[in-house]
């Protein structure tokens, strides 16, 4: 029986797309389903993986939705327990993919599990060992640019990073799948979040070994557009989970956080781009968005304020 489904969304990948499947095919063990959902790229990609694929699903939407959208649409569609997303611009190193099933066996709390990511131009650094966020509001990915020979322990995190990392579907169908309101970026650290408060782990396998290229899409690690959309959708991220209680609690660290990334992007000469996104943010603030606060879970929300503050200690460890 299957076990896992890879679901890749791809917006002009035809540089990365192929060659990305054909490491998944040749480096996995398992038997697999793969789908692959295209934010109407119009370069050539699907057709040349229809070609040289016949037995990949091939989804075309008719205009760009962002990274959530597509995913969901794969995700939907997954009739396998575990979904793997994988970003187009990446490579499947040897028993990467069985190695996260594995995990994902070893405990059904495990929600997510993160591979080992290194960077594509420089394979003697990490580009993630671990996704991370802190009462600061910052997400950050654990090991970057770090030796790509370190960081060799199995770890939970505090969520996924979406690019490389698989997932428990049921959870996703208890809990709702990844928000499209945020577009693109945080909508993973806002899905582990809420599997969190639901009493689930996320996880970081580092015998799961992938290759990254990084920012494919949108053409640099800081660009106007990333800043903007990260901006929105944290201030939203805070407001969808934090009760009113945490939240109070939080606004000195998360005062400062902002404060210190606005000087940074501005510096950076994005400092706009950062506050245009922070003013629109208000606009995603909907109650029916918000996760319904239950005592059961009361728990789970101290565990995770506890996390929130040992993480802004793991920034300088």
């Amino acid at each position: 029986m299957k076990k896992v489904t890879v679901v890749i969304p791809n917006y002009k990948g035809k540089k990365y797309l192929k060659p990305c499947v054909e490491s998944v095919y040749e480096n996995t063990e398992q038997e697999l389903d793969m789908i692959i959902v295209d934010n109407a790229s119009g370069d050539g990609s699907m057709e040349e993986i229809q070609e040289n694929f016949p037995d990949v699903t091939c989804v075309m939407l008719d205009r760009n939705y962002g990274f959530c959208h597509a995913v969901n649409v794969g995700i939907s569609k997954a009739k396998t327990p575990y979904v793997f997303l994988l970003n187009n611009d990446t490579l499947v190193c040897r028993h990467a993919i069985d190695f996260l099933v594995a995990e994902m066996e070893s405990d059904e709390k495990i929600f997510s599990v993160e591979a080992k990511m290194i960077q594509y131009q420089d394979r003697t650094k990490i580009d993630s060992a671990g996704t991370f966020y802190n009462a600061l509001g910052w997400a950050y990915a654990r090991g970057k640019d770090k030796s790509s020979e370190g960081y060799r322990k199995r770890t939970d995190t505090f969520c996924a990073c979406g690019g490389a990392a698989i997932y428990r579907k049921s959870v996703i169908d208890e809990i709702g799948d990844f928000d499209e309101t945020h577009f693109a970026y945080l909508e993973d650290v806002d899905i582990g979040y809420r599997a969190k408060i639901f009493g689930c782990r996320n996880a970081y396998e580092p015998k799961a070994r992938i290759i990254h290229v990084g920012s494919a899409s949108s053409g640099s690690r800081h660009n106007d557009f990333k800043v903007h959309l990260s901006a929105r959708n944290n201030v939203y991220l805070i407001y969808k989970n934090m009760p009113p209680l945490q939240v109070l609690i939080n606004i000195p660290f998360l005062l400062a956080g902002f404060l210190i990334k606005f000087l940074f992007f501005l510096k950076k000469g994005m400092g706009k781009s950062y506050l245009k996104g922070l003013a629109e943010a208000p606009a995603l603030m909907k109650k029916e968005k918000r996760v319904r606060y239950q005592k059961k879970n009361f728990g789970n929300y101290l565990k995770i304020q506890i996390e929130l503050w040992i993480n802004i200690l793991r920034l300088f460890l």
